[in-house]
């Protein structure tokens, strides 16, 4: 009975030390200079903030905002108001707003490699929020091979990686752990 509670203990103490890195595991954030940088769609306030600094700190000379291209804001095209805010922005020349058709990472993937032949370069830098940086880059490696790095957006309302201390980061930590592993599993040999 004692080796058995010794396994019981063991075991238990693996899976909460495994539990309590998992949020850490998720986030990857070695941004490197690159020819371009893309901004991952999805949020569209800390993404695009990040990617705006980036730029400005001579990560890269050229920026693609990925955009959903049939998503709507009342009656506006969010594309459309994309385009509108970049317009307005001091680096309007060195950026470009990419369509995307796709509602997953895999197809973003996919609908970036149009803009990326238009803007050249081989070296991308990704922005997108923490929790999705291990994902995004794995899909993109897979998808578009090239040479790439990752910046992650840090937002406290959304994710943090002691995930255990937020109803909202738990519920991340678990949404994105299964679209990981799903990614890795399924979709990735497809």
């Amino acid at each position: 009975m004692g080796r058995f509670r010794l396994v019981l203990i063991t075991g238990g103490l693996f899976i909460v030390a495994l539990g309590a890195t998992s949020g850490r595991f998720l986030v990857v954030n070695q941004p490197r200079k690159s020819d371009v940088i893309v901004v991952l769609a999805g949020e569209t306030d800390r993404r695009p903030a990040r990617g705006l600094e980036l730029l400005a700190q001579g990560y890269a000379s050229r920026l693609i905002l990925n955009v959903p291209a049939d998503a709507k804001i009342y009656q506006w095209n969010q594309a459309e108001i994309a385009r509108k805010y970049v317009e307005g922005l001091p680096q309007a020349s060195s950026i470009t707003v990419c369509p995307i058709y796709g509602h997953n990472t895999r197809d973003e993937a996919q609908d970036v490699s149009r803009c990326l032949q238009g803007a050249g370069g081989r070296k991308v830098l990704l922005v997108t929020s923490d929790f999705h940086t291990r994902r995004a880059l794995s899909t993109f490696n897979r998808v578009l091979p090239g040479d790439y790095s990752v910046a992650a957006v840090f937002d406290a309302r959304e994710f943090g990686v002691q995930w255990w201390r937020h109803r909202e980061w738990a519920k991340m930590n678990f949404d994105e752990w299964l679209k990981l592993i799903w990614w890795e599993l399924v979709d990735r040999w497809r």
